[in-house]
């Protein structure tokens, strides 16, 4: 069962666009859950130049035919224009949570 599910991270720039966008994703049963942590320091190259800046760090845990929806609902309200959307596959864990997962995803 682990193969069919993803943890899908993203950040945004504020604690405030976190909450809204980890709302409307579990709302839309996109995501099961998602985890809202931070602040965290991102250092990264943009539009030519190196930032740092804070940022809040979304964890969603999906199915993996939840996983293009997801991404273009984070790209249609992301506050940024180019966001940040990284799935990770799901190597194992509890049947239980995972069977959650699907059934909340549904």
């Amino acid at each position: 069962m682990s193969d069919e599910h993803v943890v899908v991270i993203t950040t945004t720039d504020s604690e405030e666009s976190a909450g809204r966008l980890a709302a409307a994703v579990v709302e839309a049963r996109l995501a099961a859950c998602v985890q809202v942590g931070g602040p965290v320091r991102s250092v990264y190259r943009w539009e030519g130049e190196v930032r740092d800046e804070r940022e809040w760090q979304l964890w969603a845990k999906t199915t993996r035919d939840r996983l293009a929806g997801l991404t273009d609902f984070i790209q249609t309200n992301h506050p940024y224009d180019t966001p940040e959307v990284v799935a990770l596959p799901v190597l194992g864990g509890s049947p239980a949570y995972l069977g959650w997962v699907t059934e909340a995803t549904r």
